[in-house]
């Protein structure tokens, strides 16, 4: 006689749940129908289970009614992967920033239409300085980084934005372009007390520089194409 296995109701949930999501990351969007015939769920089951995950971050859903991967699962991506591809092909630009200019380096990539994240750093030197916040997401509406991933800078130019994520806080960007498609931006953010309109512009004049290097950089490419959060 075999014997029979049962799962409790929590972990029942949990496995259907992890089912939808694997579903939704396998595939480039799914429909509602699609991802629960994949988990073997009634539409009505995997609508619920789906809008849990939407609400968490873990899936969004367009406007042609398909389910994607939400920031969540780019960020725990992000987290998961960040030594290497982007950030490893990034790291030489961000010390030398640093190096120049004792600001903190970022590079930040595209989440969805309205936020970026903190893909990696490099801290400044200076005793006042901003602190490590890699995997946090932005807002790119009134950022720096931002508005390069929504592709309002052109290449070899730089953003400059005074308390827009932060008070006090500073942010000069330029996008990092492979191709025709903006893969990064790459920033420093500084305290404002000691980013006068001088040093702003001398700021950018060294980010745009370093990212100008990036997109030259054999292999990038590659990686770009890989990166999530990709604008074009």
């Amino acid at each position: 006689m075999t014997a029979r296995t049962t799962q409790d109701p929590t972990t029942r949930a949990a496995d259907r749940t992890l089912g939808l999501l694997r579903a939704v990351c396998e595939n480039d969007g799914v429909k509602l129908v699609d991802a629960a015939k994949a988990v073997d769920l009634s539409a009505s089951t995997a609508l619920r289970l789906l809008r849990t995950l939407e609400a968490n971050g873990f899936a969004t859903r367009t406007e042609d009614g398909l389910y994607r991967p939400g920031f969540r699962m780019v960020q725990l991506g992000v987290q998961a992967l960040s030594h290497e591809s982007l950030v490893a092909t990034s790291r030489v630009a961000l010390q030398s920033l640093v190096e120049q200019t004792g600001e903190s380096a970022y590079l930040s990539v595209l989440v969805d239409n309205t936020h970026g994240l903190y893909l990696a750093i490099e801290e400044g030197t200076h005793t006042v300085r901003h602190i490590n916040w890699v995997g946090r997401t932005f807002p790119l509406q009134g950022s720096a980084a931002g508005a390069v991933l929504l592709g309002q800078v052109e290449a070899g130019t730089y953003a400059v934005v005074a308390n827009g994520v932060e008070a006090d806080v500073t942010a000069v960007a330029a996008p990092v372009i492979v191709g025709s498609k903006v893969a990064a931006a790459l920033s420093i953010v500084a305290p404002s007390y000691r980013t006068t309109s001088d040093a702003a512009q001398h700021l950018g004049t060294l980010v745009a520089r370093e990212a100008e290097k990036l997109f030259a950089t054999p292999g990038l490419v590659a990686v770009a194409d890989a990166a999530p959060g990709q604008a074009s």
